[in-house]
Parts: C-alpha cells; sequence; structure tokens
C-alpha cells in the first residue's frame, strides 16, 4: 500500500483549491491515522479497500476530527437530524457514553462501516462486528492526544455559511453543491457518483460543445435529484439543515422545487416574467426575468425553447443552459407524446387531491377485482392479461361512456401509470422472463411489478414460494433499488413471522434500525411517488 497521502489527496475532501497551514497540520494527522492502518495487519476492513479507497478513508476520518473541531456542523446536523427522526443518537453502536459535540468511540465506528459500504457496492457488511469498534479505539487514541491542540479551519467554516439576506437562488445552488461534491460526510457517496458520472462524459464525448452542454446539464439534475445514502437527503435538505432553522434561507431551501428540464414554448413576456408553456404537459410556467438574461433575445411567438427552471422563493427560475429553435410539427408532437418529459412535471401534482382521488379509486377496484387481496403472483405470460383485465374492471364500474373509457386508458398509457411501453413491448418482456411476476398495489403510487423476490412471501394465494430461496430473495427485497419501501412493510406486516430469514440473530438485530438502513439501501428510491400525471394546468408565481 501508498504509505503517504499528499496535498492533493487531502484537498480531494475539501470544498476549496488551494491549501492553508492548518491543512498541513490535518495532513499530518491523517498520515498518523494511514500509519496504524497500514500496519494493523489484523483489520479486515483494510483488506477489501484499494490503495486509492484506504487513503480517502484515512482522510474521511480525520476530516470527521477536523469538523468538530472547527465546528462546520457536518457531523452535528447529521446527528440532530437522525436523532429528530428516531429519538436516539446512533444507529447500531452503543452511546450510553456519549458527549455531544466531542469526537466519540460510536462516531468513529459508524463512520468506518459508512465507508466501508460505500465502497464496497456489491457487498453488505453487517453493522454489529466488534470489529468497528476496537478499530475506532485505536483511532481515537490518535485524536485524542491532538484534541486539546488541534486547530479550527477557519476557510471551511466560511464554506458552508450564507449571508442571512441573501436570496439568489444560485447562492444556495452552490451551497447544495459543496454538501453533495465537496463535503467529506459524502465524499465516499454523491462526491464520488458525481465525479464517476463527469469522467466518463469528458471520456464518451468528442464534440466539445456537447460535452460541454452534458457536463452542465448532468450537474444541474445531479443537484437537483440526488439523494444521500445516509437518510436518504436531498442536498437542499442538508444544506438547510447546515445553515440552521434560524436562518431565513432554511424554509425557502425546503420548498425549492425539483428542477424542470425540457423543451418550452416561447408565450410572450412583461415587464417582470417570461411567459412559457412546457410542450409535453401543457403546464403554463412564469420565468422571473431576474434569473434569465437573454429574455430580449425572445421575438417570436411559439418559439421553441430548451431550457430547465427551478421554482425558487415562489417564482420560477432559469436553471441551467437555453437553447432557442424555431418551431418544428414533427418535434412538437414528439415531444407531446414523451412519457419522460410528462414526468418531469408529474412532482406537481403529486399532492392534488385529484391524484390522490385516482389512485384511491384504482386501489379499491385492485381489491375487489383481487379477491381482496393487495398483491398476486402471476405466470410472467399472463401479466399484461391480469392488467387488462383489471383496467377494464376499474372502467367498467365507473359511469363512463365507452369514448371515455378509450380516451382514460390511453391518458393511463400516455401517463405511464400501467407502464410505458406498448403492449406488444410489454408482452415481449414479460415472456423473456422465465419466473413468475408479483403484482403490488401501491396505496401511494398505483401499480408495481415485481420480478425475482417470489419466494419473499410465504402468502396462500402464493403458489411459486420455495423455502430453500427465500433468505436471497428477501435480502433482494430489503436491498434493491427495484422495490419500494411500501412492498418491504407489506413483506413485514403479513409475512415476517413465517420467513427463516427473520428467524436469524444478525438479522434480528438489523430490524432495529431497519427504516434507516432501507434509507441507505434505497436511497432516492425510498421516496414512492405516484407514477400519474395530469396535465394541462397552469403554474405561475404565485401557485
Amino acid at each position: 500500500m501508498k504509505k503517504k497521502i499528499y496535498i492533493k489527496d487531502w484537498l480531494s475532501l475539501k470544498p476549496y483549491m488551494s491549501h492553508k497551514p492548518v491543512d498541513l497540520y490535518y495532513l499530518k494527522l491523517a498520515n498518523e491515522v494511514k500509519s496504524f492502518f497500514d500496519t494493523a495487519y489484523y483489520l479486515p476492513i483494510r483488506d477489501v479497500m484499494s490503495v486509492e479507497e484506504a487513503t480517502g478513508f484515512c482522510c474521511f476520518l480525520t476530516s470527521y476530527f477536523e469538523d468538530i473541531i472547527s465546528g462546520t456542523n457536518i457531523w452535528t446536523t447529521f446527528m440532530n437530524k437522525y436523532g429528530e427522526m428516531y429519538q436516539k443518537q446512533l444507529p447500531f453502536f452503543e452511546t450510553s457514553e456519549y458527549y455531544e459535540n466531542e469526537i466519540n468511540d460510536a462516531d468513529v465506528a459508524f463512520l468506518s462501516w459508512y465507508y466501508l459500504n460505500m465502497v464496497n457496492v456489491d457487498d453488505f457488511f453487517p453493522p454489529h462486528n466488534p470489529i468497528y469498534m476496537a478499530f475506532a479505539g485505536r483511532v481515537m487514541a490518535i485524536f485524542d492526544k491532538e484534541y486539546e491542540y488541534a486547530l479550527e479551519n477557519e476557510q471551511l467554516k466560511a464554506c458552508y455559511k450564507i449571508d442571512e439576506g441573501e436570496t439568489e437562488y444560485y447562492v444556495y445552488r452552490n451551497l447544495i453543491n459543496t454538501v453533495l461534491t465537496k463535503t467529506y460526510l459524502f465524499y465516499p457517496d454523491t462526491a464520488l457518483d458525481f465525479i464517476y458520472g463527469e469522467n466518463e462524459i469528458i471520456k464518451e464525448e468528442e464534440d466539445v460543445e456537447f460535452k460541454f452542454t452534458m457536463l452542465q446539464e448532468t450537474w444541474e439534475t445531479f443537484l437537483s435529484e440526488s439523494c444521500t445514502r445516509l437518510l436518504s437527503l436531498k442536498g437542499k435538505e442538508w444544506a438547510a439543515e447546515i445553515l440552521g432553522k434560524e436562518h431565513p434561507g432554511y424554509f425557502d431551501l425546503l420548498n425549492m422545487s425539483q428542477r424542470i428540464s425540457g423543451l418550452f414554448l416561447y408565450k410572450g413576456q412583461d415587464g417582470k416574467n417570461v411567459f412559457l408553456e412546457h410542450i409535453a404537459s401543457g403546464k403554463r410556467f412564469d420565468l422571473s426575468k431576474k434569473s434569465y438574461e437573454h429574455s430580449d433575445n425572445l421575438k417570436e411567438i411559439d418559439t421553441m425553447v430548451f431550457m430547465g427552471i427551478v421554482r425558487w422563493m415562489d417564482e420560477w427560475w432559469f436553471s441551467g443552459l437555453s437553447n432557442q429553435m424555431e418551431y418544428d410539427d414533427a418535434l412538437f408532437l414528439k415531444e407531446k407524446k414523451s412519457i419522460y418529459s410528462k414526468k418531469q412535471v408529474g412532482f406537481l401534482d403529486y399532492e392534488t387531491k385529484a391524484v390522490k382521488d385516482q389512485i384511491a379509486a384504482q386501489y379499491r377496484a385492485f381489491l375487489e377485482f383481487n379477491d381482496g387481496a393487495q398483491i398476486a403472483f402471476i405466470p410472467s405470460d399472463q401479466v399484461d392479461g391480469f392488467i387488462k383485465k383489471y383496467t377494464d374492471y376499474f372502467n367498467s364500474n365507473l359511469d363512463y361512456t365507452q369514448e371515455e373509457i378509450d380516451r382514460a386508458d390511453e391518458q393511463a398509457k400516455k401517463s405511464g401509470f400501467f407502464g410505458d411501453r406498448s403492449d406488444e413491448d410489454a408482452q415481449a418482456d414479460f415472456a423473456d422472463d422465465p419466473g413468475p411476476y408479483l403484482i403490488f398495489f401501491n396505496p401511494k403510487s398505483g401499480i408495481e411489478l415485481a420480478y425475482g423476490i417470489i419466494s419473499a412471501f410465504p402468502l396462500k394465494n402464493n403458489p411459486y414460494y420455495k423455502v430453500e430461496e427465500s433468505d436471497e430473495d428477501v435480502k433482494s427485497l430489503l436491498d434493491s433499488h427495484d422495490f419500494s419501501k411500501e412492498l418491504v412493510q407489506f413483506c413485514f406486516d403479513n409475512c415476517k413471522d413465517d420467513l427463516p430469514f427473520f428467524k436469524e440473530e444478525e438479522n434480528n438485530k438489523l430490524m432495529e434500525d431497519i427504516d434507516f438502513l432501507l434509507r441507505f439501501w434505497k436511497g432516492r428510491d425510498y421516496h414512492t411517488v405516484p407514477e400519474i400525471t395530469l396535465t394541462g394546468e397552469a403554474v405561475n408565481s404565485e401557485q
């Protein structure tokens, strides 16, 4: 293993480029941790890391120490948010002798577990192994001897501050960027993900202009949509918590919308706003001119504009790149049919009564159709037939004309509620899979199809259950992004007592922190959203 950590290694976990004398102090400390780590041959923690990962790990742990000493509020924010959600100090580890706002063995043990699992995504290392606390004790001996004399990093602290009078979206966006891509706590998570994504674009795209566009668009989308594996929170939520509830920008950050990126039609402007219509959904948006300096270039009504927008402080702000083009009927029709583009604005409808009522009605019909069961187990070649019969059953119980039923069917297909593929494509896909499917009605999102986890459900209406396959299927259900937390909860509520997996002591221990683990395993997919998209509603700066 490489014996020495260099300043460039240390700065890779920092939100600034050039080092100060305080960085050299912490670099020396990181090398002390590395020296111990390299010689601790008995530690399995080291054996599953590459040279680069081990270097990052020692910088990571030392950055935790620096954070506590400097009062940058990163670890404290995690602790406070975790305590608010779960009413205890940490998952997994003993905290009966825990000192708030100071360094703790349990912190180092937890951070070691977290880092190890982040850099080995294909394996799960259980948290209850005593090796974590043993290792933490040795690292803490290094930190303890420096605790009284350690230097505060004022430069680092300043990176997480925003003036209380600041109202510009872009300043807060930069803080979100700092949190997700330049903060030690998320270095093995979102920061490395972002670096990997950037490098792939740089490597694969040859056209310089297109490469720049892709990098900008990827960055904007990443900041808007990424969730950390810790607590499954977005960058805006972490930024708000780091600033604190007393900061005027706290609620503005929490209320900031996700980003909409797509094609719009220009519909005019006044002194304050540019009026846009999202082509795929028909929704209208008032874009604040203070965020868009190109409004004078918009002349022709129905000019097409590709751009990104974000709702900030009850106004829509430009976010990203914009590109104008003449109206193109073929492009308009293609965009109008695009399910992906419709889903860009779907979040605007998630909390509306119309969506909730629609899903509730679908849910009631599903239970009636499926003999009162929320879940069905169907051979792959019968999946499409089951869904079509259910759709017909739902429509037949509504007071609709045949024309209205046909229109509703078409809208369901366009919205993605019953899948966004044609029946032919779906049938081909299902037929290619040899095993049965699970069809689950998720009360939060609608119909959910699952494959490969049938034996996680020992139910009377499941003829395909095999006890010898149940452990692997339960593991897949828990840690895969493909299955919702509502399906997991259904398994807990209806099947847990009959599954061998939950009779093992180690797995029972995990259940004490299962919600934390589900957030850790599923990331952004922990949060279930409806697949229905309503269209045609106006959206202005007052909504």
